[in-house]
């Protein structure tokens, strides 16, 4: 095992300087107001509408809390199709809502949810489809909505990796009926915890808010079972000052993204998923698969990273479907699912944030190209 000290994850916040967040703590203690849509949240609300190209979004303390808002916003009952290769906030957050999850297979390319298997899932209690942009690669948006308008059906995106993403014609969270992000700290932008969720409309966006305040729409009046999925002034502030260097990290981000796949052309057994367009894509995470003709398995490598002080992620594995409250439903046996399941055996992701240094991407690179000459 390593002596080094060093330890590399596969993601680590980007914290921009201290003595520039100093500023806005004191604009928040001169202002004495915390939370509850405060200067700084209003800001970024804009901010963000703006980077994005979105036109209404509405923050949150967390993704997960806006997934659960998204659903109860737009009234989503029965049962939703959705992928089981995920984190499991996805399907967390119909359980939340007493929604039955049924999981679909997904595309042996993109590793998102498969358009061709989506409508034969569909039954007479089926009411919306949550996909997922996996690692911040668009789904095939046209195709899930074609779908879902022939079958009077929502579409809620987890939009969580998929922040910055464009697609030919503008953002990728323009699509479906709402598109929900994560900024958690692992995430390309973060607020330390926080989301949001993308409205199509200015009235969508008045329910959403007053759902995530309890319900409120005055100081005496409330109009529905909210919860309390406010953003805090201090999580706006962060965001406003990580907007600042968004494009710099994604461009560095980006160099990251080249310099694994040259070190790790011609590594028998390691496929990494094909490039994505500059453009267009946000590098939010960097999957490898780990095939049969490598010499070691994809957990013997894990945790031959791990013992040299890496620590990448088996992301995702297990697969959603495999957990205990949701390996009863029918759609969950692997028999449903063998693209999903092959992926979830083979798929490591690489550590990849701003900070990362060359150095480092070598040490990687070097040790996994080592193992496929024993």
């Amino acid at each position: 095992m390593s002596t080094d000290p060093e330890q590399i994850y596969v993601t680590q916040p980007y914290l921009p300087p201290l003595d520039e967040f100093i500023p806005y703590l004191e604009k928040i203690w001169e202002s004495k107001q915390l939370t509850n849509n405060g200067p700084f949240h209003q800001q970024l609300e804009q901010a963000l509408g703006e980077y994005l190209g979105v036109e209404h979004i509405a923050l949150f303390t967390n993704g997960t809390i806006a997934l659960i808002t998204a659903l109860q916003s737009l009234r989503i009952t029965g049962e939703v199709i959705t992928t089981p290769y995920s984190f499991v906030a996805t399907s967390h957050s119909l359980l939340w809502n007493g929604i039955k999850p049924v999981f679909v297979d997904i595309d042996r390319d993109t590793l998102n949810l498969d358009p061709a298997r989506i409508e034969a899932a569909i039954t007479p209690q089926t009411t919306a489809i949550m996909p997922v942009h996996c690692y911040g690669r668009p789904c095939d948006v046209e195709a899930i909505q074609a779908i879902a308008d022939n079958y009077n059906l929502k579409v809620i995106y987890d939009a969580a990796h998929a922040f910055g993403v464009r697609d030919a014609g503008g953002s990728i969270l323009r699509h479906g009926d709402l598109s929900v992000l994560s900024f958690h700290a692992t995430k390309v932008f973060n607020t330390f915890e926080g989301g949001a969720i993308v409205c199509p409309d200015a009235k969508t966006k008045t329910r959403i808010d007053h759902l995530k305040n309890f319900g409120h729409v005055s100081e005496v009046a409330v109009v529905a079972p909210g919860i309390n999925g406010k953003m805090s002034e201090f999580n706006a502030a962060l965001g406003m000052l990580q907007l600042k260097y968004i494009d710099q990290a994604l461009a560095r981000r980006r160099e990251i993204d080249a310099v694994y796949r040259k070190r790790l052309e011609g590594v028998a057994g390691i496929q990494c998923m094909p490039a994505e367009r500059g453009d267009i894509s946000n590098f939010a995470y960097f999957p490898i698969l780990v095939e049969a003709d490598y010499p070691i398995s994809r957990d013997d490598l894990h945790q031959k990273l791990k013992d040299n002080g890496i620590h990448p992620r088996r992301y995702f594995y297990p697969l959603i479907s495999d957990f205990s409250m949701y390996r009863g439903l029918p759609s969950a046996h692997p028999d449903n699912l063998p693209v999903a399941v092959e992926a979830a055996e083979k798929i490591l992701c690489l550590p990849i944030y701003p900070n990362l240094d060359d150095r480092q991407i070598d040490t990687i690179t070097r040790l996994i190209a080592a193992q496929s000459c024993i």
